[in-house]
């Protein structure tokens, strides 16, 4: 019977839909285990063969819990709302809504032919209003919330209220914006406008004044990743840095109990160490420098303020305020062409740069332990989201600043005994202090750190700045707060309104979710307001609880709706959770629910989500764990990060100023171009030449210079890419080889960590292992031809070998060589002419997480009634395993001569006497007697003589 892969493979994916196998329900009776698939978004390109790898292992890891006994729950969604659905909108003039439910019936059409076990009954979508709901409220309940490190959690808005009600800020150790300083009768005194403008200081969801990377062109506030060399990633468009007011969340609040997250979760060192320099955290201290001849002064923040007596110069972040309060009018017009140029540039490129650029502001700084006047500098290097946008530099100990100091000529004075710094910095770690005052230079009373160490002038300057109120010692932290504003259409509704008094009040809970409206148009309005300010129903009726037309908002009871919306990964936040318990309409999980599942025992996603999306998540889930909705702290217990499939490019060679196209090992003899080819009119790098000339209507005319009758073409690994057209649609090879191919093919392109490339030309080796696999059971009839004979000791040791080795592989991800140890068994197997039902039947159910629909379908030709997604995952039995016959190897004089098999169990002094009498050795010995034989067991014989 032939293996009918395209029939298999249909009747079983609509069994297992019309039968719900993969339908999952809380059930206390066995062991939980959760597999997730970072959250895809949809693009309208659909699916290429580089998308399903981490698809696949899930999967098969899903497949493999469960026939352990585990009640598995791995569900599937779509991360729906975007740039690239609103872009398109705006081209076409189609609601993003149509477009992304298009993508999304084209990646499910596409997921469900190769066989992915989802519980789609679970599937959420971020841009329908019963999911985005809870995204709202628990942005709602972040805005009714603070941080309070003392108790080292979120706390409810009201409590704080009461803390300022009795002590005022007295006493507080609180997250927020600005530490401000008032008692309870200056509290009690504020008006309610106050109170409120005051309570944004603390909120977990804040309206604050922050930098942005804006692009004019879309209209919006970019993500960092969005943004690419100063230019847009969807579209090209400039993009400059700018101050707005947006909508924010107090990450940094929970930089601590981030960094502290990481030693509890198995994750791989080199993510944990990528999130801990995304939070870099920094113990040192507030330092205060007063502006000459000024009542202006500033902070900066320091990891050594042991070597400000080697601060030459400051620089101060172009963004800073100060900029604009400390440039003189000498200095005006190059800090503004200078501050216009820096606008174009992310934090993130300028990070990267190591050019130097800088400009003079015309205002000097007081050193204030040595009272020198020092230059303010103002460059791109230094960040205004990291300390307080303002530094003080020490081109002696840092490498940038060194930098710096070189390119414009400014002092540069070293603190360590003995180092050089004539060609660059030094690292001030460790040795000695000098030049702490230059000698000559001290202050009376004034601080003195020449001949201590290092560590010790740390500690003495903290204490001296903490005595003489020059600041105070802090511990600082790289990571920022969230952005949280798009001014875009297509994203999750803010539930707020700005009252009279212009302040944002957040709607009832009860009345969510808040829907999009429907505008005219998916473009800012002309008066440069969001998409949203197009809506003419975008008002909040505070009476009625209802939107209403924007025309009845009269300032008392009827309000402006807030006009941004949420970024994409407020929708992917928390999505693990609602995968939970998606259909509950009073909760985002009911907490009976959560306690079941608790977290995800296994994620799997891409590398680019380091410190996007996990750090957001991660933050996102402990204000739910504080708010008693997430039983776990953490949401993703065990990460695994794929590798990217890579694109094999094919190249046809055309001879330049014809139409006449040479064969690859033919082109040297003429002067040719090379021309990237439609890989999917290629196989084994040979060229169909038909479908050429059918590809591109400048091609219908082409000749062809052959080899052997064939076009060979050439290769070259690339990023897979539309323009490279090497790009290869899974549906294709589904078609051509099937799901159960394709799945093992992606698996066995290489461990799936590391990138690699995509190349059909060994996709035949494992269709054919799949034919070998069938012919197993039926041979060359249309019967099968399964026994129920005793498996033999030469079968049992191959399937118990295949059992250990694939039980082992599964669980530490090694999926490749998993499938090279099916080939090798089928090919034992093959050799022994195994039909018995002993062996196969325990084969078929390791191979079904690899290869589920011949699984099923071989499983039933076997008489089973029941998926084999409930049968019994093997044990390996090493009484299987033991060897009958060992090989030793002979030697003389240490140098082995030639082997002899012998019983693995024959005692050392037969196996001795065995060497000694074999016909090769009397050669080796030439009749001498020998001093000493030494016999490792199972190994070696060695005859010294």
């Amino acid at each position: 019977m032939e293996y009918n892969f395209r029939e298999i493979e249909q009747k079983w994916r609509k069994n297992w839909i019309d039968n719900q196998v993969y339908k999952v329900v809380e059930d206390e009776s066995k062991p939980k285990f959760y597999v997730l698939d970072m959250f895809p978004y949809p693009s309208g390109a659909g699916l290429h063969v580089g998308h399903p790898l981490g698809y696949i292992a899930s999967d098969i890891y899903s497949r493999f819990k469960r026939l352990q006994g585990f009640n598995v729950l791995h569900p599937m969604g779509y991360d729906a709302y975007g740039l690239p659905a609103e872009q398109y909108a705006i081209q076409t003039g189609q609601h993003p809504e149509i477009t992304t439910k298009n993508n999304i019936n084209r990646y499910r059409e596409q997921m469900d032919k190769i066989g992915f076990s989802y519980d789609w009954s679970r599937e959420i979508r971020t841009c329908e209003p019963v999911y985005y709901k809870w995204t709202q409220w628990a942005f709602i309940r972040m805005f009714n919330s603070f941080y309070c490190y003392d108790k080292n959690r979120a706390m409810p808005i009201s409590e704080l209220i009461y803390a300022f009600e009795q002590n005022g800020t007295q006493g507080l150790h609180v997250a927020c914006g600005e530490e401000l300083e008032f008692t309870a009768s200056e509290w009690k005194a504020k008006s309610e406008v106050d109170k409120q403008k005051i309570l944004l200081n603390y909120r977990i969801a804040y309206l604050g004044d922050t930098m942005v990377n804006w692009c004019p062109a879309l209209g919006t506030v970019l993500a960092n990743d969005e943004v690419v060399n100063g230019l847009s990633e969807r579209g090209g468009y400039p993009v400059e840095q700018r101050v707005m007011r947006q909508w924010c969340l107090r990450v940094s609040a929970y930089a601590q109990r981030l960094l502290d997250g990481l030693d509890k979760i198995d994750w791989t060192d080199s993510l944990k160490e990528t999130q801990r320099n995304w939070i870099g955290r920094s113990e040192g201290a507030e330092m205060i420098f007063k502006v000459k001849d000024s009542d202006i002064q500033f902070t900066i923040f320091t990891t050594r303020a042991d070597t400000v007596f080697g601060v030459t110069f400051m620089v101060l972040a172009p963004e800073s305020e100060l900029v604009d309060t400390l440039t003189t009018a000498e200095q005006r017009a190059e800090v503004d062409a200078y501050i216009t140029t820096t606008k174009k540039r992310t934090e993130r490129e300028r990070i990267a740069d190591r050019r130097v650029t800088g400009v003079f502001s015309g205002s000097y700084a007081i050193n204030p332990l040595t009272n020198e006047a020092i230059p303010v500098w103002i460059s791109d290097y230094v960040l205004a989201g990291y300390g307080t946008g303002a530094i003080m530099a020490v081109p002696a100990h840092d490498s940038r600043d060194y930098a710096f100091a070189k390119h414009f000529d400014l002092p540069i004075v070293p603190l360590i005994e003995g180092c050089d710094v004539s060609e660059e910095s030094f690292d001030a770690k460790e040795g000695i202090m000098m030049n702490s005052p230059v000698i000559g230079k001290e202050i009376p009373g004034g601080l003195v750190l020449n001949g201590l160490n290092v560590p010790e002038a740390i500690a003495k300057t903290k204490v001296y700045i903490a005595e003489k109120k020059l600041g105070k010692v802090k511990i600082n932290f790289r990571l920022r707060d969230a952005i949280f504003s798009r001014q875009r259409y297509w994203g999750e509704p803010f539930p707020v309104y700005y009252d009279e008094n212009g302040l944002p009040q957040v709607l009832p809970e009860d009345k969510l979710p808040l829907e999009l409206p429907d505008v005219d148009k998916f473009l800012p309005t002309e008066t440069g307001e969001p998409p949203l300010g197009r809506a003419t129903n975008w008002a909040w009726d505070t009476v009625n609880g209802k939107v209403v037309n924007c025309s009845l908002i009269d300032n008392k009871t009827i309000f402006q709706l807030e006009l941004n919306t949420m970024p994409g990964f407020a929708g992917s936040s928390a999505y693990y959770l609602r995968y939970m318990d998606p259909t509950n309409e009073t909760a985002l999980v009911d907490r009976k629910v959560n306690k079941y599942w608790r977290n995800v025992d296994l994620y799997i996603g891409g590398t680019e989500h380091a410190t996007g999306h996990l750090i957001y998540s991660r933050f996102w889930n402990k204000f739910l764990y504080d708010i008693a909705v997430s039983c776990e702290e953490e949401p993703f217990k065990k990460l695994i990060n794929q590798g990217m499939i890579q694109g094999r490019s094919n190249f046809v060679y055309r001879i330049n100023n014809t139409n006449k196209f040479v064969s690859l090992n033919l082109k040297d003899q003429y002067e040719v171009t090379p021309l990237h080819v439609d890989v999917n009119i290629v196989s084994n790098d040979i060229l169909d030449i038909e479908a050429f000339r059918n590809w591109n209507p400048e091609y219908k005319t082409a000749e062809f210079i052959l080899e052997d009758g064939k076009y060979i073409c050439g290769w070259a690994i690339e990023k897979m890419s539309k323009s490279m057209f090497n790009v290869v649609n899974p549906d294709m090879i589904v078609d051509k080889y099937g799901a159960d191919t394709l799945r093992l093919y992606e698996m066995f392109l290489g461990p799936l960590e590391q990138s690699k490339p995509w190349d059909t030309n060994g996709i035949d080796g494992v269709h054919r292992f799949l034919k070998k696999l069938w012919g197993l059971f039926f041979g060359n009839t249309d019967t099968l031809q399964v026994s129920n004979e005793q498996a033999s000791g030469e079968e049992l040791k191959s399937l118990h070998k295949l059992i250990k080795k694939v039980s082992f592989d599964i669980e530490h991800f090694s999926f490749n060589t998993s499938i090279s140890a099916f080939m090798i068994c089928i090919n034992e197997l093959g050799s022994l002419k195994c039909n018995k039902r002993e062996i196969l039947e325990q084969f078929i159910i390791l191979l079904a997480p690899f290869a589920p629909h011949i699984a099923e379908e071989l499983w039933h030709v076997l008489g089973h009634n029941t998926t084999i997604c409930d049968a019994q995952w093997p044990e390996h039995k090493e009484e299987y395993l033991k060897e009958d016959v060992v090989t030793y190897a002979i030697s003389f004089n240490g140098k082995a001569r030639f082997n002899i098999e012998l019983p693995a169990d024959m005692p050392k002094e037969e196996v001795e006497k065995t060497a000694l009498a074999h016909e090769n050795s009397a050669k080796w010995m030439e009749g001498k007697t020998p001093k000493k034989v030494i016999v490792v067991p199972q190994k070696i014989v060695n005859i010294v003589i």
